[in-house]
């Protein structure tokens, strides 16, 4: 088939939603089909612009541009749902979060509530559309659910490189690799490693906006012995790390899904999360694949010093969330076969 896939770009910033983009078209090229990416740039602020932007999107008919029929559309992000085609599939990777789950009305300008309204009323006027309508894992599915009372089918998707994660023996540290912004609460982790009991040691990998808040942070505890902040690492940088943690930490703040959580697995590393992480809580099994504990720093550290104390158990523990993500299919076949209404009974 000729397939449209429709997707937003933040020049410069980059993360799992490009791995996910990117992984769709691939699979979908591999399985013989025609795929055009449709990126189309976002601005978070000012308001008008994203205004500005559903309005744009909501004069596209994609049934047959300039005379090129299309055969499937796919829509991945907000607001690329609301453009026109008669066999549109929609998969909610998140919506505008600032509008929904991040949004505080006490907090709020008058032009960011009016924004708000018009998200709503965007999203409400879209999705219910869409030929098939998809979520990226279960807790954007809730949201969905919860704000527009629309039920979306919860549909996984295996991480980059999926196939290249090997486990070997742990050196004792914990392992956290991902942007350093607040929602991903790396500054969580550093404070539970001024009340750590066990020798390990706390690497976090990554680039963002919070770098130099997180170092003046290890620095005002004297962690620097504890806690290393790599910076940028590359692709095989981060497989080898992965492959010698003794543990992984994965605590963000309401995550939609979470590689960081499904890479852990391929890799037999036990995660630890918290209970309000949102996507990493669909995988973690508490005490059996690692842990999911509140999000205050001592009880973060009694879990990792807990897998200290007990290495054989903390290995057991990787051990089967690398089973449990065998059991849960997670893979591309499936992914193509929902997206296009192929699976079989």
């Amino acid at each position: 088939m000729r397939i449209l896939l429709s997707a937003t770009l933040v020049p410069f910033i980059h993360g799992g939603a490009d791995y996910h983009i990117q992984g769709v078209a691939k699979a979908l090229r591999e399985r013989g089909h025609e795929v055009e990416l449709m990126r189309l740039p976002f601005r978070f602020g000012p308001e008008a612009d994203i205004r500005e932007l559903m309005r744009h999107v909501e004069t596209l008919d994609m049934a047959a541009p300039n005379g090129i029929e299309i055969d499937r559309a796919i829509s991945l992000q907000f607001p690329t749902w609301g453009l026109h085609h008669p066999d549109h599939t929609v998969w909610v990777m998140h919506q505008h979060r600032a509008c929904y789950e991040l949004y505080d009305d006490a907090l709020a300008t008058p032009v960011q509530r009016e924004l708000c309204g018009a998200v709503h009323a965007f999203d409400s006027r879209h999705l219910p559309q869409a030929r098939r309508l998809l979520a990226n894992s279960r807790r954007v599915a809730e949201r969905l659910r919860h704000y527009n009372g629309l039920k979306a089918e919860p549909l996984y998707h295996p991480p980059y490189a999926a196939e290249r994660f090997r486990c070997y023996d742990d050196w004792g540290y914990v392992f956290y690799p991902s942007r350093l912004e607040s929602l991903k609460r790396q500054d969580l982790l550093i404070e539970a490693a001024r009340y750590l009991k066990s020798p390990v040691r706390i690497i976090i990998a990554g680039e963002g906006g919070q770098y130099q808040r997180y170092r003046a942070l290890i620095e005002h505890h004297g962690l620097r012995d504890r806690v290393r902040l790599t910076g940028r690492i590359s692709e095989d940088e981060k497989l080898a790390w992965y492959a010698n943690a003794m543990a992984v930490f994965f605590g963000p703040f309401d995550e939609d899904y979470g590689y960081v959580t499904l890479e852990a697995m391929l890799a037999g590393k036990p995660v630890i999360t918290c209970t309000d992480s949102g996507g990493p809580c669909e995988f973690v099994q508490h005490d059996e694949t690692g842990w999911v504990v509140e999000p205050q720093p001592h009880q973060l550290a009694e879990a990792i010093d807990s897998a200290w104390a007990n290495r054989h158990r903390t290995a057991e523990m990787g051990r089967a969330g690398q089973a449990a993500y065998q059991k849960a299919d997670i893979g591309w076949e499936r992914v193509v076969a929902t997206l296009l209404g192929e699976e079989t009974a």
